[in-house]
């Protein structure tokens, strides 16, 4: 994980989460002391990792964690008081949200910071097998509607059209997308 965002109004927490995320080599860690503050931030700009420490001074921050994990693929770590550990993470740990009691040990953020960046690197690697399945999916749509200009415009059957496609770009060192793109230019202007 490259960046951080603390939401915390308490300035001796947030210098201790500075440092812990800092020696787990966190580079970029901004702090916000408010959840109104941290909506508009979280317009503008995407973190790997959010650790909401409740309460905070505009709301207590559960539903701000909520809307985050819901909203966001950044891994959020929530920090509660003790006795309201049980009821908060509760309701929290269906949205992916790491609850923590508060006083906070550092051997216990050490490693909830472990398990949120593992699931962030999990999330990553989701995220870019979707990407490359919504690229064939478009890929396959684009070279279909190829196939289909070439047998109503030249009356080639669906395997000639197909074979046709595979060949040019073949010859071309091309891919089958290039030659149905060039194919859908030619004959739908």
């Amino acid at each position: 994980m490259d960046s951080a965002l603390i939401i915390s109004c308490s300035e001796k927490n947030n210098q201790d989460l500075r440092k812990i995320l800092t020696e787990a080599a966190i580079s970029e860690i901004t702090v916000i002391p408010t959840a109104s503050e941290a909506r508009r931030v979280l317009i503008e700009k995407d973190f790997d990792l959010i650790i909401v420490n409740t309460p905070l001074p505009d709301e207590f921050g559960e539903s701000l964690a909520r809307h985050i994990a819901e909203k966001k693929i950044s891994e959020v770590i929530l920090l509660v008081k003790a006795e309201l550990f049980d009821e908060i993470s509760h309701k929290v740990e269906e949205y992916g949200i790491i609850t923590i009691a508060k006083p906070i040990g550092k051997a216990l953020f050490w490693n909830a910071l472990k398990i949120a960046s593992a699931a962030h690197k999990r999330v990553k690697i989701i995220q870019n097998e979707n990407k490359k399945l919504v690229q064939k999916i478009e890929d396959i749509r684009i070279i279909d509607r190829a196939k289909c200009i070439l047998i109503s415009q030249l009356s080639f059957s669906e395997p000639e059209a197909h074979r046709y496609i595979e060949k040019q770009a073949m010859d071309l060192r091309v891919t089958r997308r290039k030659i149905a793109e060039e194919i859908l230019k030619m004959y739908e202007n």
